[in-house]
């Protein structure tokens, strides 16, 4: 996993590895956007945003990474590599970026950046898992070139205790290199 924990940039985007001097401002970010929160798994607002970042602390299987404007040098979100498991297959999730940076392209060079990161560390598929009230994420998942491969059914209860459904899409190295 060391591999994928580098620092990634491209203008406008810089990823680096989340630490501690990137909290304050990622919860300053967080609160940018107050209703997108009720589509998340977990809050990160108020109280909220010490008992996730404690329990993103806790996950082992998680690279985390700031999300950074590398015009104006603030953090402006967070995402993270889940789960890299020996068989070549990594998760791209738990994103959160402003929305004074949605709709800029942002997204698309910091998720380019993620998944050639990914596929130059050997994984050879890529998944994405987002819940299907999220239309925007679908839609820039489907963009990248993903595709949907199912839906799994009330699979996860977020912290409003809403049981959502979680749409399931995949990215493979050869269709990524095909698109480049």
């Amino acid at each position: 996993m060391a591999e994928l924990s580098a620092t990634l940039e491209q203008e406008p985007v810089r990823l680096e590895p989340l630490v501690e001097h990137h909290l304050e401002p990622l919860r300053v970010a967080c609160v940018q956007d107050q209703e997108i929160w009720d589509i998340y798994p977990v809050s990160m607002l108020d109280e909220n945003f010490d008992k996730a970042i404690e329990a993103f602390h806790d996950t082992t299987n998680w690279v985390r990474f700031a999300v950074i404007n590398g015009e104006t040098d603030k953090v402006v979100g967070m995402t993270n590599f889940i789960n890299p498991d020996k068989f070549g297959v990594v998760e791209i999730g738990g994103t959160y970026i402003e929305p004074s940076v949605r709709g800029s392209g942002f997204n698309d060079v910091m998720k380019k950046l993620m998944i050639d990161q990914a596929f130059a560390c050997g994984f050879t598929r890529i998944e994405f898992r987002v819940d299907t009230r999220n239309k925007r994420s679908m839609a820039a998942v489907l963009k990248l070139g993903a595709k949907h491969e199912g839906t799994l059914r009330k699979n996860r209860i977020t912290w409003t205790g809403y049981v959502r459904d979680t749409a399931v899409f995949g990215l493979l190295k050869e269709e990524w290199t095909e698109r480049s």
